[in-house]
């Protein structure tokens, strides 16, 4: 299975020029549904979103879709993976369960100033939940910061399986272990594209490969050429050979993240669902 698709899709420069003019805002969604295959929802990133949320977005896009989710923030970039039982709980609790087969990948994104500890990661790693049925489990531990009437803890299917992904972002993760302790806890690790900013490390650690392309020579702001998209076509091909692959362009700035996208399916033969 390859997923190819944008980071978010709410971004007020993309009008009249990704989306045509007139479009109706709450219509973007179902609008970018059908030029990508698959959506990272970043929102979720920076706050605790409802399930009616997740639920509308389920209902708006093809019947064979899938979203990512990303972590929030307060875990990976305030807590820093440390002391977050009860932040994981209510990440869980908010809703992401509503998207149902729907829900692809979990990624959670580590901040620049977080280097390895594997210690930490093990930790972390330990109390992800690998099931839908136990992320339910998980979010019934919600505090008062999800009220009960904003609360999801029931899985549409509990034996649906949860796959985690984590995106590094300190030269300290380049350790050779590194990938033997994400292998160990069957984790993905990112292969991000961040214009040389930081750590890009191609290695498959799970069954499946996920991948970010922010912009190979300038952070967010870049288009890939059509050699680029030619070269990453060239490795999802080989991952796809053993692994399911997912790849996410987050060069929004200049609107280069859904021509990419749009580009790399077209190069890869794969047409979204209307």
């Amino acid at each position: 299975m390859i997923r190819i698709g944008i980071s978010g899709w709410t971004y007020p420069r993309w009008r009249k020029v990704f989306y045509p003019e007139g479009l109706a805002h709450r219509a973007e969604l179902s609008y970018a549904a059908r030029h990508v295959n698959s959506i990272e929802i970043n929102g979720s990133f920076y706050s605790l979103q409802r399930p009616s949320s997740y639920l509308s977005w389920r209902e708006q896009t093809p019947e064979d879709f899938v979203f990512s989710v990303k972590g929030g923030r307060f875990i990976t970039h305030m807590k820093k993976l440390a002391g977050v039982e009860t932040a994981l709980a209510n990440f869980f609790a908010s809703g992401l369960l509503a998207l149902g087969p729907k829900l692809g990948p979990i990624l959670w994104q580590l901040p620049p100033n977080l280097g390895y500890d594997p210690d930490r990661l093990r930790g972390f790693f330990d109390q992800l939940p690998r099931t839908a049925g136990a992320a339910a489990e998980l979010a019934s531990r919600h505090d008062a910061k999800v009220p009960e009437d904003r609360a999801l803890t029931a899985a549409m299917d509990p034996d649906q399986p949860l796959r985690h992904s984590l995106e590094v972002r300190h030269p300290t993760f380049m350790e050779p272990g590194f990938v033997d302790l994400l292998r160990r806890h069957d984790i993905a690790l990112v292969v991000a594209d961040t214009a040389g900013k930081w750590p890009l490390i191609k290695q498959a650690t799970a069954d499946f490969v996920y991948i970010r392309l922010h912009g190979d020579t300038e952070l967010y702001t870049s288009g890939y050429s059509a050699a680029a998209i030619e070269s990453w076509a060239a490795d999802i091909q080989a991952w796809a050979e053993r692994h399911d692959v997912y790849v996410y362009f987050d060069n929004d700035v200049k609107v280069h993240a859904p021509r990419d996208a749009m580009a790399l399916l077209d190069e890869l033969g794969i047409t979204p669902s209307s």
